[in-house]
């Protein structure tokens, strides 16, 4: 079931990886990536290599996920999903702090919501917090090229645009550096994957 989803995911959109300032390598990682489209997760998560697919979770919110049977089936099964419930008054990052805890990664989207925009919009704390508190988890910069013109908003089924995955160089929280400061330079290193040969 799994790898049929991604075969098809490919022959629609692409979903095609460039590794451009690291390499597919086993370690804990959190990719941060754009989000632009419901497509996001599934073409992220398909353009790693299946032996980090194993111990990859991409974050989803359940309000889409979970709606029916089939896109839980899709979330849990497939995907390894973890869901995050937006609604009411909890620990959001409960759930992501669980996996990192068992030394798995994460695909989060720093954003927290689609954006139709060609470069990402300002990036939430979520991100900073899992940095400060998982130091030793690398954290990767991806950009998502194309995914909106590929599933906008609305749209039915995808349209057959090629879509690039671009995986950036690592970054860290500095020592001593601001929440602002950082959320602003991680938000710059996924923007610096726009540029140039995106797809």
């Amino acid at each position: 079931m799994g790898e049929g989803t991604f075969a098809l995911t490919r022959f629609l959109v692409g979903g095609h990886a460039r590794w451009r300032g690291c390499g597919p390598e086993l370690g804990q990682r959190i990719y941060f990536a754009n989000h632009a489209s419901h497509l996001d997760t599934v073409i992220l998560w398909a353009a790693l290599p299946k032996a980090l697919r194993r111990t990859t979770h991409p974050v989803a919110a359940k309000d889409y996920w979970g709606r029916n049977a089939f896109m839980r089936f899709i979330a849990a099964r497939v995907l390894n999903a973890v869901l995050v419930d937006r609604a009411g008054r909890h620990d959001l990052l409960a759930p992501l702090r669980a996996e990192l805890e068992r030394g798995d990664s994460l695909i989060i989207f720093p954003e927290g919501t689609r954006k139709a925009e060609r470069l990402p919009g300002e990036f939430k704390a979520g991100l900073h917090h899992l940095a400060r508190d998982y130091p030793a988890a690398e954290l990767v910069p991806v950009y998502l090229a194309n995914l909106a013109r590929a599933y906008p908003k609305g749209a039915i089924l995808p349209a057959p645009i090629s879509c690039v995955v671009n995986f950036g160089t690592p970054i860290k929280l500095e020592d001593g550096e601001t929440k602002p400061a950082f959320l602003a330079r991680a938000r710059e290193a996924v923007c610096a994957l726009a540029e140039g040969p995106v797809a």
